[in-house]
C-alpha cells in the first residue's frame, strides 16, 4: 500500500484493473458496494470485482461501438446514462447489460450526465455549447439551454434538483440555472475554464475544479469561500464523500488528491498515476476511491488505510458534527478576502511506474417499462456520481501553450483529435 523512496511515503494502488483499448473515461461505483463500471472511449463499458480487480463477463456494448465520453448511475442504481461520440446519450440497464434506449439530439460530443435526485431527469452538456435536460420515461429533451460555453464539461443537479450547474470553456465561469425554466440565476467567474463540478448533499456549497484550482462557494451568497491548491493542472473530476468531509479530485497532471474539507487541506501523498486523469469516483462508504487513466487502466486506493495513517479515522463518520482533533490548528490560512487558500503539496511527483498492487428509440423501444422508475425514491446519494471530461484545449483559452506536433496541436477542432493533447502549464 505504502511505500518510501528517497525518504518520501509514496502510496501504491490496491489493485489495478486491465483490459480496455483505450482512455478510462469514467467509473461508477454499484450500489452493492462489491463491483463498478468503467466505461471508455473504446466503446465498451466493462463490469469489475472490487476487491479482485477481474472483470467479470463480456464487454458492454450496443451494434454502433461509438466511443463513450462520460457516464452517471442513476439514483436507484439500475441504469447507466452515457454519453457518446456519436452525439448521442444512451440508457443501459445495469442487471441485463444492454443499452435499452437512445436519445439523440445534441451536436457534437456529450461529455457530462448528472440525474436528477427522483431519477426522472438526465442532465446532459455538449461540444456543441448546450446543456439539455431530457425526460427519462419518454426520452425526450424537455430543456435545451444555450450555456455561452463552447464545449459544455460539467453539468450537476444541486440536492433539491432546482438548479443546474454548467461548467466550461469560453467565458470561463460556472453558470447557475433555474433546472425548470433554463433561467440564468448567476455567473460564477473563473479565471480558467472549469471542467468539473459536485455540490454538497446540504446545498449550502459549490466546488469546481478548473486548471491547477478547486474552488469552493457558499450557495447562500454565491461568494468563493475558499480555494484547494495542490495540483499543477486542469482538474478534470471531483467526487465527495457522504458526509461532504472528504474530497477527491484527479487531474491532468497525472495525480489523484484527498481533501480534508473541514481544514481544506490535502491528506496524505499524491497517488501517482503513468498518465492523464479523467476520473474519479468514492465508493458509498467513502474507503475506496477507483481513478480512470488515459494509459487505459483503472485503480484502486485504499483511502481508509491513508486516513488512518493521517490520523483522521473520524473523517469518514456520518451522523456526527465534533470536530476532529487539531482542527482549528489545522485550518488553512485565509487571505484579505476572508478566502481560504491550500499550500501545494510538497511532494515527489514522480510517476509510480512499475508499481502493481494486486427524441428516443433504440431497437424499437420509445418508451422505457412501467416499472423502471421502481426504487426512484428511495433515500439516495447522487452527489459521488461523476462526470468526466476530455480536455481539448485551444490556443485562444490557454493562449501560454504552444503548438506541438499537427496531430497534438491545441489548435486543431477537437472532433479531428485521435489523442487528447497533453497539457502543461
Amino acid at each position: 500500500m505504502s511505500s518510501a523512496a528517497g525518504g518520501m511515503s509514496r502510496v501504491t494502488p490496491r489493485r489495478i484493473m486491465r483490459g480496455h483499448t483505450s482512455w478510462v473515461n469514467s467509473v461508477v461505483h454499484l450500489p452493492d458496494g462489491r463491483h463498478i463500471t468503467t466505461c471508455s472511449r473504446d466503446g465498451s463499458l466493462r463490469l469489475w470485482d472490487l476487491e479482485s480487480g477481474s472483470q467479470i463477463g463480456e464487454d458492454w456494448r450496443d451494434e454502433n461501438k461509438v466511443g463513450l465520453q462520460s457516464m452517471a448511475l442513476s439514483p436507484n442504481g439500475k441504469t447507466i446514462a452515457s454519453g457518446n461520440d456519436d452525439r448521442t446519450v444512451r440508457l443501459w440497464d445495469v442487471e441485463t447489460r444492454k443499452a435499452i434506449a437512445k436519445w439523440m439530439g445534441h451536436g457534437d460530443f456529450v461529455w457530462a450526465l448528472c440525474w436528477s435526485a427522483d431519477g426522472e431527469r438526465v442532465a446532459s452538456g455538449s461540444s456543441d455549447g448546450t446543456a439539455r435536460v431530457w425526460d427519462v420515461k419518454r426520452g425526450q429533451t424537455v430543456l435545451r439551454i444555450e450555456t455561452g460555453h463552447k464545449w459544455v464539461y460539467a453539468v450537476m443537479y444541486s440536492p433539491d434538483s432546482s438548479k443546474l450547474a454548467t461548467g466550461g470553456n469560453k467565458g470561463n465561469a460556472v453558470k447557475i440555472w433555474d433546472a425548470k425554466t433554463g433561467e440564468r440565476l448567476t455567473t460564477l467567474k473563473h479565471d480558467r475554464m472549469v471542467c468539473s463540478l459536485a455540490w454538497t448533499s446540504d446545498g449550502k456549497k459549490l466546488i469546481s475544479g478548473s486548471s491547477r484550482l478547486i474552488r469552493i462557494f457558499d450557495t447562500a451568497t454565491w461568494q468563493q469561500i475558499a480555494i484547494l491548491e495542490g495540483h499543477t493542472n486542469v482538474v478534470n473530476a471531483l467526487s465527495l464523500s457522504r458526509n461532504n468531509r472528504l474530497l477527491a479530485s484527479a487531474s491532468s497532471d497525472s495525480t489523484a488528491h484527498l481533501w480534508n474539507l473541514d481544514t481544506n487541506l490535502l491528506v496524505g501523498p499524491p497517488l501517482q498515476h503513468e498518465n492523464e486523469l479523467w476520473s474519479a469516483a468514492l465508493s458509498p462508504d467513502g474507503k475506496v476511491l477507483v481513478t480512470g487513466c488515459q494509459n487505459k487502466n483503472a485503480y484502486t486506493w485504499d483511502v481508509h488505510a491513508i486516513l488512518k495513517d493521517a490520523g483522521l479515522d473520524d473523517l469518514l463518520l456520518i451522523g456526527t458534527n465534533v470536530a476532529p482533533k487539531d482542527r482549528l490548528k489545522q485550518k488553512a490560512p485565509q487571505d484579505d478576502l476572508g478566502i481560504q487558500h491550500t499550500h501545494r503539496s510538497s511532494l515527489s511527483d514522480k510517476s509510480f511506474l512499475e508499481a502493481d498492487a494486486t427524441t428516443g428509440q433504440f431497437g424499437g423501444l420509445d418508451e422505457l417499462s412501467p416499472t423502471f422508475f421502481d426504487g426512484m425514491e428511495a433515500d439516495v446519494d447522487v452527489r459521488n456520481q461523476n462526470f468526466y471530461y476530455l480536455i481539448f484545449i485551444q490556443i485562444s483559452v490557454l493562449p501560454v501553450l504552444q503548438c506541438t506536433p499537427p496531430f497534438l496541436c491545441k489548435c486543431t477542432p477537437r472532433s479531428s483529435f485521435l489523442a487528447p493533447p497533453p497539457l502543461s502549464t
